[in-house]
């Protein structure tokens, strides 16, 4: 659970004015992730309304200072009202259906729909991009489209010890 993991998401800017905009990194604050000691699958519920965001990135490192924290609630607002349907599709699911050394291969469902997806694994560290328009997601726009984040984001999961 979120007391021995991390779950992270990135999501990267695009469109003409995307100098102004700011690649991020978002927190899943809660989440369980249950990992059976046998050949059983990796099961995964990830709470779509405890989204938070932790700053900018710049270059793929956190830019702290870069967001006020006022700038930081308006993007969750936006997460939750634009982006998201937390009231209607509230939980992420995720079950594994092949397991290996470097990557898990499974279902995810999200926003209410479902898609085989890969991930990589490398130790206890899980990552994979997600298409936003393969779950029904439109991404962030704003500015009639000159401001916009691109349909690929970035998920890692670190598992603890």
């Amino acid at each position: 659970d979120q007391h021995n993991a991390e779950c992270r998401v990135y999501t990267f800017k695009e469109g003409l004015l995307s100098a102004v905009a700011h690649d991020l990194e978002i927190d899943v604050r809660r989440f369980e992730v249950s990992v059976a000691d046998d050949d059983g699958p990796i099961t995964g519920t990830f709470e779509m309304n405890s989204l938070v965001v932790l700053g900018a990135m710049a270059d793929g490192r956190p830019a702290p200072g870069t967001l006020s924290d006022k700038d930081k609630k308006k993007i969750e607002g936006n997460i939750t009202s634009d982006v998201l349907s937390p009231k209607k599709h509230p939980t992420a699911r995720f079950r594994s259906t092949e397991v290996s050394d470097s990557r898990i291969v499974g279902e995810l469902e999200l926003n209410g729909r479902k898609k085989q997806i890969e991930l990589r694994r490398d130790g206890n560290v899980v990552t994979a991009t997600l298409h936003q328009p393969d779950f029904g997601i439109k991404p962030f726009s704003a500015m009639f489209g000159t401001l916009k984040i691109k349909p690929d984001v970035q998920i890692k999961l670190t598992l603890g010890g």
